[in-house]
């Protein structure tokens, strides 16, 4: 893990006159002063060192006493590196991907979230609302930025095959295509380091466990939730309302968690601000029900393959509110989570794209529940 050695520029730029279609953007926004350039190599960078700074960031340090070597502002630099490492693993994006998509943020903002740029360029990636990437509002979104940067780099043949500068400058069109180079090690180090903070994300090359379901159909209790009809999404129901003989706890857990209707998932999201700003405020399925019983006063872990051994295991077919559920995988290792309401329905944050939402248990191949009070 140590002795990586990089060498890692800051480049100054005049403005460029960049060519092409819908994925043309301007190239490092902070640059773009004059002509000629100025680097500074960096040697022996160290990634267990790179690993221990980013977790004081992410466990809340100010960044004061923190230092990552090619990070000058470390307390709203990694931040933005998570993010971008989430929405790469919730989109199944293999390790390298991840790596292209942060050493590009690297060159195009220094890994902050722009308000300005050349021409009309904005956000981590300097995303142009006039080539196509979305509105202005949507760029400044570090996520909805991160996947558009990955949808983008997907489709373009080979790009595994590639140098990460190479994969990178398919996607961007830079004027100048090598410089994503300087910054590959360096990305490197971030990804592993951040990676390993997810449930899951220092498997391999981090695998989302928490996609839309194929075929829906199982074990179901009496009540299925069907006769709700169509629930849009982020809404309750109309006609529901907490069962009156649900334990006092589970009605605070449920009432809390209905409080989050509407918010995105968020993949490693930890649920503690999922009205905010940073999309990893927002909740994945199992930090939904870890924060919601949290909040009524009863801890559980934090993912889905320790949820399933939380309290008791129950019966599908005799679940009373507050009752955790579980699908998709194994019984032993189920890879989603919800919580079941009372009334034949369940509330969930169902994977990246999608809000937290209540949907028809019938919907549900149940493979696991477990009563945690």
């Amino acid at each position: 893990m140590k002795g990586l050695a990089a060498c890692v520029g800051v480049v100054f730029l005049s403005p460029i006159l960049i060519a092409g279609t819908g994925m043309m953007l301007a190239s490092s926004a902070d640059a773009v002063q004059s002509s000629g350039s100025f680097s500074s190599c960096l040697s022996d960078i160290d990634s267990d060192k790179v690993a221990e700074q980013v977790t004081k960031i992410l466990d809340g340090a100010s960044g004061k006493d923190v230092h990552v070597e090619g990070l000058d502002l470390p307390a709203e630099q990694v931040p933005n590196a998570q993010t971008i490492v989430a929405a790469g693993l919730s989109l199944d994006v293999p390790k390298k991907g991840q790596i292209v998509a942060l050493a590009t943020a690297m060159q195009e903002s220094r890994l902050r979230n722009l308000a300005y740029g050349d021409r009309d360029s904005l956000g981590l990636f300097q995303q142009r609302p006039s080539q196509g990437w979305g509105s202005a509002e949507q760029i400044r979104d570090p996520t909805y930025a991160s996947e558009q940067f990955y949808k983008h780099l997907l489709k373009v043949s080979g790009w595994q095959q590639m140098a990460v500068t190479q994969a990178a400058q398919a996607v961007q069109k830079s004027g100048l295509p090598d410089a994503y180079a300087q910054w590959e090690k360096l990305a490197t180090a971030l990804q592993a380091a951040i990676a390993k903070t997810f449930p899951g994300g220092g498997d391999a090359d981090g695998k989302d466990t928490d996609k839309e379901p194929s075929a829906t159909t199982g074990c179901a209790p009496g009540q299925d939730g069907s006769g709700f009809g169509r629930i849009p999404e982020g809404s309750v129901p109309k006609g529901y309302a907490i069962p009156k003989d649900a334990d006092p706890k589970a009605r605070k857990a449920i009432t809390w968690a209905m409080q989050q209707l509407g918010t995105l998932y968020q993949w490693g999201g930890s649920c503690t601000n999922s009205h905010g700003p940073d999309p990893m405020g927002r909740c994945d399925c199992s930090s939904l029900m870890q924060q919601a019983y949290a909040h009524a006063g009863v801890t559980l872990t934090r993912t889905t393959y320790t949820q399933v051994n939380e309290g008791k295991a129950v019966s599908a077919k005799d679940l009373k509110p507050g009752d955790l559920i579980f699908r998709r995988g194994s019984a032993a290792r189920p890879e989603h989570v919800g919580m079941y309401m009372g009334k034949g329905l369940v509330i969930e944050a169902p994977r990246t794209t999608k809000p937290v939402r209540i949907n028809p248990i019938k919907d549900w191949d149940i493979l696991a529940a477990r009563r945690v009070l």
